[in-house]
Order: C-alpha cells, then structure tokens, then sequence
C-alpha cells in the first residue's frame, strides 16, 4: 500500500481529484494548505490577486492506493497538475507497511 501526497495549485484541484477518480483508489483525503517552495519572494501575484509571498494557498490531496495502482496515479496527477510554471507543487510517496483493523 502506498499513501501519496500532492500538494497542488487550487485551481488545478478539481482537476486533480477528477484525474484520481478514474482509478478508483481506497482512500481519497483533500484540505486546505498553506506555504512556500522555491517560488518564495518570486510570486507577489498568484493567480491575478496580491498574497503574502511567504505563504502560498495550496491544496493537499493524500491518496491510499495500492503499490501496483500508485505509478500510474500518480504520472496522472503529474500530467493533470502542471503548468509549467513555478510553484506546480509536489508530489511525494510514502510506502505503508501494514493496516490495522479498528
């Protein structure tokens, strides 16, 4: 089992969560999120309106897949999430090793 996190422009979002519905994985968590990359003090507009440069809204979207399904939802998300821009965002990949039935 693999649990991906994506940390996604909010206008991208929806897109996003449309992309990952195809595959139906187990598990699909979304919020709100706030921060920085590389694009920090490079970006006094986002998206036509004034931020504080330091943070940044973004979206957090965490997905439990299985090992077989996460490569393929993820070059998903990729594909769907970019812009080619500064500050797309980031994808990471944490291996679960067990579940636990409560």
């Amino acid at each position: 089992m693999k649990k991906i996190v994506a940390i996604v422009k909010p206008f991208r979002a929806q897109e996003v969560l449309e992309a990952i519905g195809e595959f139906d994985p187990d598990t699909v968590l979304v919020s709100e999120a706030k921060g920085y990359g590389r694009q920090k003090d490079k970006l006094p507009q986002y998206v036509g309106s004034e931020y504080d440069p330091v943070y940044l809204p973004k979206i957090e979207i965490i997905v439990l897949a299985s090992d077989e399904l996460a490569p393929k939802i993820v070059t998903r998300m990729v594909e769907v999430a970019r812009t080619g821009r500064i500050g797309d965002g980031k994808i990471m990949i944490f291996h679960l090793y067990g579940e636990v039935d409560i």
